[in-house]
């Protein structure tokens, strides 16, 4: 299945709530889930079918998926991972998620949105422990650092983010910013407590566990 590279506004009205697929600008009231678009796309209804409990699972999943810009394939090993660890398999699912080294770039404040942070890592922007690492998916443990290459420090849109982090304080407790030096430590590891977004991840497990 390939990466989807249309609208992004699009996928949050199809699942009708702000996924944050442009990062903290989806919290303006530019988003057309607030606005007038109170509707999924597509030609208008005038009732719309009770939904299976099937389809509540695959749309919750749908959500998760596309929020963090998984495809099918990627979603499914990780799903695959966190059903080997310890603990509630839901937790680990999305403790994991967070752990993406382009996850960790986005929510220490380097990138305005998850894809956006995707690019800086797959174009080689950023360090982990002091070693170049180009892969999304890379997952970060506690008591690395992560910080961004010296050529790319003052780059314009890395100032932006950084403006945009600071102005809503975004960064989340398990990291540790200094966004003078363009750099971050991860000082424990992402529990379920530390998302804020509203999702209901044991509709993933039922889904995948049929």
């Amino acid at each position: 299945m390939a990466r989807y590279t249309g609208p992004r506004c699009k996928i949050c009205r199809r699942e009708m709530m702000p996924l944050m697929l442009k990062g903290q600008r989806c919290l303006t009231d530019k988003c057309p889930v607030k606005g007038k678009k109170k509707y999924p796309p597509g030609p208008p209804r005038k009732r719309r079918a009770k939904l299976s409990d099937y389809a509540v699972q695959l749309r919750e999943k749908q959500k998760i998926r596309k929020s963090y810009g998984l495809i099918e394939k990627q979603f499914r090993l990780l799903f695959h991972d966190a059903t080997g660890m310890k603990g509630v398999t839901g937790d680990n699912m999305m403790s994991l998620l967070e752990r993406r080294l382009d996850n960790v770039v986005y929510r220490m404040g380097f990138a305005s949105s998850r894809s956006q942070a995707r690019k800086l890592v797959r174009d080689g922007h950023m360090l982990v422990n002091d070693m170049p690492v180009d892969i999304a998916s890379y997952r970060v443990n506690s008591g690395m650092t992560v910080r961004v290459k010296d050529k790319y420090v003052e780059n314009v849109m890395l100032e932006d983010s950084i403006k945009l982090a600071k102005a809503v304080d975004s960064v989340p407790e398990w990291l540790e910013v200094d966004f003078e030096k363009r750099s971050g430590k991860i000082i424990r590891l992402p529990v379920r407590s530390d998302i804020k977004a509203n999702f209901n991840e044991q509709l993933v497990v039922e889904l995948y566990s049929k």
